[in-house]
């Protein structure tokens, strides 16, 4: 404590557990600061997957499948998931396996853009699947 008091610095305890205690004279204000910058460095590199959603309905036509299709290839060529999806409205349920038959017909036309990380669920009035670009 004298050594920290001289050099105006802090004593710190390393390894409280050690016989006897390990301790360190150092700046503790700037080691805090070092560790915050160090972690923000860390926080910053780590990838950022963003979720890109393409709705259908159980009925739609070729012209605007082929219109959302291409945004969803733009969407996997950026690095994007994908998660297609189709409505059902109102008594449009009964054209469940419309849609799945739509949501297949996505993931295989848009197998060399990504593969297909959920197959096509319902979840109450809509079935989605997900689609994962490739690296």
């Amino acid at each position: 404590m004298r050594i920290a008091n001289e050099q105006e610095l802090d004593l710190v305890e390393i390894s409280p557990n050690a016989d006897p205690p390990v301790c360190k004279v150092m700046d503790y204000k700037k080691f805090l600061y070092e560790q915050k910058k160090r972690e923000k460095a860390l926080k910053a590199k780590a990838t950022k997957v963003t979720i890109k959603e393409i709705r259908f309905g159980p009925n739609t036509d070729d012209h605007d499948y082929e219109f959302k299709k291409k945004h969803a290839e733009k969407f996997l060529k950026e690095g994007a998931k994908l998660k297609a999806f189709v409505f059902f409205k109102g008594r449009s349920i009964i054209f469940k396996e419309q849609g799945q038959i739509l949501l297949l017909r996505l993931a295989q036309d848009l197998e060399e853009f990504g593969k297909v990380e959920q197959m096509p669920r319902l979840e109450g009035k809509r079935m989605t699947m997900f689609i994962a670009p490739k690296k």
